[in-house]
């Protein structure tokens, strides 16, 4: 499996150039901020809910 590091180096300059150009054609200026609004509001539920996760199994250890 490639790791993320690999793929990273394989990806140069233009090619992100590229993948900004496809993202602004496809959804327009206006809708970027709010799709990453809503990427990090959804990437904040995730961590908030593994950490309660987590204090709950630690919880449940204890007993």
């Amino acid at each position: 499996m490639m790791s993320l590091n690999m793929f990273l180096g394989m990806i140069g300059p233009w090619q992100i150039a590229l993948i900004v150009i496809i993202v602004l054609l496809l959804f327009g200026g206006k809708k970027i901020p709010e799709l990453m609004k809503g990427l990090g509001s959804g990437i904040k539920e995730f961590k908030e809910a593994s950490k309660e996760d987590e204090e709950a199994s630690k919880i449940d250890d204890k007993k």
